[in-house]
Formats: structure tokens, sequence, C-alpha cells
């Protein structure tokens, strides 16, 4: 727009009612809204210049995208591409309002539902529920966490769900040829009156987390609660010449047998919950009250999604920033 054309625009301004600066204010949200998204898109461009298809560094700008992105002209293989050709994000057709659920899963704030967030952009729920699950592929494993010093270790727990499963309607669309899952659905115990298995049992699943006093902390969802697991999952976290406290589980005490640790174990009871002074686990039971606070509202995800809820969580309290995922798409 030319300077005089602006200038006019500001001007007429003025003369807008109520309903018509309303009407302003909402196409200036979505324009800023696209152009940072577009912002993002293209500064994973300008830091990585490479051809996605042939590596040649050489380029030219040819042209726009539908979605107003850069695209350019490899000099090698003369093939075009733009900031998100060969990226995760590449086939999605909205990336204003993919950066908008990005940021509603990154912020400061508890994430929204996916129906609440759908209602809000205007979307398909299960367009949403696409997008939380590309974001855990983007995000996928932390690596390896290093501790020192004083090591906290110990585990909570997250219920068994499958949702999503058609296991059950299979097996009563036909009772004859497919056997009964191997446990009754939640709903059974209050509908049918079951009894609840008492303590933790082998639908509970055991979830390791690990912090020091340096800031470094991991959750690690293990395949069962037998102390050989435990063990395996502890011993290339500790090294030789931190602290380790825990409770009393077989697990922990083997690691620190077997690799000359110095061991604190601490209980649950008043009185027990510090060692020494300083000693104790404090840490990791506020990462399970954090843990129970981020997962509640999402009413038990299901187990086969729960790593990547998992990893959400780890990334939330790193601090990750949308753009850093993006960059990593």
């Amino acid at each position: 727009m030319l300077h005089h054309d602006f200038r006019r625009f500001l001007n007429a301004l003025d003369t807008l009612n109520p309903a018509q600066i309303e009407d302003a204010q909402m196409k200036i949200r979505d324009l800023r809204r696209k152009t940072e998204a577009i912002s993002e898109i293209e500064a994973r461009t300008n830091r990585d210049h490479k051809c996605p298809f042939c590596g040649d560094d050489r380029r030219q700008k040819w042209g726009r995208t539908r979605t107003k992105v850069q695209r350019y002209r490899c000099s090698g293989c003369q093939k075009t591409y733009s900031g998100r050709t060969g990226s995760a994000i590449g086939r999605i057709h909205r990336p204003d309002l993919f950066m908008v659920a990005l940021r509603d899963m990154l912020g400061t704030s508890a994430p929204k539902s996916v129906r609440k967030l759908s209602r809000q952009l205007g979307l398909n729920k299960y367009t949403i529920w696409r997008w939380r699950m590309l974001v855990f592929s983007i995000i996928g494993d932390g690596g390896t966490t290093r501790f020192s010093g004083i090591v906290e270790a110990d585990e909570t727990y997250q219920r068994e769900s499958r949702k999503g499963s058609r296991e059950w309607v299979r097996h009563f669309a036909d009772p004859k040829k497919v056997a009964p899952p191997p446990r009754p659905r939640w709903e059974d115990y209050t509908t049918q009156g079951l009894k609840m298995m008492p303590g933790l049992s082998r639908w509970q699943l055991p979830i390791l987390t690990v912090a020091d006093r340096g800031g470094a902390r991991l959750f690690q969802r293990l395949p069962n609660r037998k102390s050989a697991t435990l063990k395996r999952a502890m011993k290339p976290l500790v090294p030789g010449d931190a602290v380790l406290c825990s409770d009393g589980a077989d697990g922990y005490k083997k690691v620190a047998a077997t690799g000359g640790i110095e061991h604190f174990v601490v209980g649950s009871k008043p009185g027990t919950r510090v060692a020494a002074g300083c000693y104790h686990i404090q840490n990791v039971n506020s990462l399970h009250a954090r843990y129970g606070e981020f997962i509640k509202p999402f009413r038990g995800p299901a187990t086969k999604n729960l790593n990547g809820y998992i990893r959400w969580l780890e990334v939330r309290l790193a601090g990750v920033r949308p753009a850093d995922v993006i960059r990593a798409s």
C-alpha cells in the first residue's frame, strides 16, 4: 500500500461505528496471526539455506506460495521449495492456526481441551487432535539427560487407558470368534459393581521420575514394576560420584550397590521424609504433583499416546518456544 493510501485508511478509521471497529480488529488480528506464522516458517529457511532435494545452497527467490510464504528455486536441481518443504508441517493448509495451537500447547497457561480450541479456531476437533499428534512426533524423544550431585528418584503411576481401542466393540459384535479383552472396561466397575483391585496393580503404569538439584529432570514410562526393570532404567542415569535419594524399592538399592553409589533411603511418613538434613525426594514429589495437574484435564490419555504426553510436559517445563519446535520440524 502506498503511503498516501495508508494515511487515507487511517483517517477513515475515525468514521467507523462500534460494529465496524470490531470487524476491523478481528481482521487485523487474523492478519497478524498469519504474518507471525509466515515469519516463523521463513526463519527456518533463513537458518538453513540448503535445498531439501539436492543439498545445494545456491538459490533464488521464486514468488510466494498460496499461504504467502517465500518460495525459492534451487540453482542446482531447478526445483522450487519453501520453508515448509520436507518438514513435518509441510502439508498443513493453515500454518497460522497451527501456530496458535502450538502456542496453546507450550504457553504458560494450561492448554485448552481439543474441543474448546477447535471451537475457538473454527476447526474440526479431529484437526486439532492430528496437530497435537504431529507435535508429539516433532518433539520426539528428549535424548539422554545427565544428572549429577544429589539425584532424587521415585515413581508415579498412571492408570492404563485404551481410548480409541475397538477390542470390546469387536467382542460384542462377534463374541464367539473374538475373546473378551483381559480386563473389564473402567465403566464396568461402577455400572456392574465390580471391585477394584486394592493398591497398585498391573493396570497402574509406573512412570519413573528423576531430578537433581541442578534442575535436570526426566520422566520415563516403565513397562512394569519389576525391580530389574527399575534397575535397568536407573543404571545409565546415575553417575558413580552422585548421591542417590529414593524410597526403599529394591531396584534403587541394587543400582546403588552395583555402582558403589552412596544411597539415602527416605520414607513417606512424617519424620522419615528427610535424611541427614538435606537428603530428600521433595523435588520429584513436586514433579509428580505437576504431572497430576497437567494430565488431569485429559481424563486419562490413551496408553499408546502416553509417552507423547510425558514428553509434552517435559517440553513445557523446559520452556521450549514454538519457534524452536518449528525449526526442529
